[in-house]
């Protein structure tokens, strides 16, 4: 199941008015403009992991709810099959299989993230995303570093990756919630 950008945008902006907050106060908490929120807001402009996570936390609500409409709902465990989970695709073909959508009260975020290899992309600078917490990619095939390789790192600082070498690269991304915050 892939979410609808125009459903999860219509949540974003239900969510919002519910809680009386004003475009420009969504604008700051995101980190975007009025224009650019707004945007993003109509489902004119594709929703990036970061800024999912940050109107969910504005929210106070799972960043599941924004994308499904429903709340996650298993405590014990959550198992998921090889090649099932939420798929997510953002930017430019990157596509993030959240591997425990229905698991509640989560502490961090594991995704499956193919990263396609686009050669336009190879000589210019990677965007960076940041928000709250770690974050633990590990290398499963492809380039990106090598296969098997894990980096942890600070994912409140500027990060971002792209696939080297010829081929998409995939790998686990888990993120890891700040001790005090949910993911933002």
């Amino acid at each position: 199941m892939e979410p609808n950008i125009k459903e999860v945008a219509g949540r974003i902006r239900v969510l919002r008015e519910d809680l009386d907050l004003s475009m420009q106060e969504m604008a700051d908490i995101t980190g975007r403009s009025v224009a650019e929120y707004a945007a993003q807001e109509s489902g004119e402009q594709d929703l990036s992991f970061t800024f999912l996570y940050k109107c969910a936390e504005a929210f106070g609500v799972d960043v599941i709810e924004l994308l499904t409409g429903e709340n996650p709902h298993l405590s014990g465990y959550s198992l998921v099959r090889a090649g099932y989970g939420l798929s997510i695709k953002r930017r430019a073909g990157f596509e993030y299989l959240h591997k425990a959508p229905h698991f509640k009260n989560k502490l961090a975020e594991p995704f499956l993230v193919t990263a396609p290899f686009l050669p336009e992309e190879q000589d210019k600078p990677i965007h960076l995303s940041h928000h709250a917490g770690q974050e633990i990619d590990y290398i499963i095939s492809g380039r990106m570093l090598e296969a098997g390789d894990m980096l942890m790192y600070d994912s409140g600082k500027g990060h971002g990756m792209i696939a080297i070498g010829g081929g998409p690269c995939v790998f686990l991304a888990i993120v890891i919630k700040a001790p005090d915050s949910k993911i933002s």
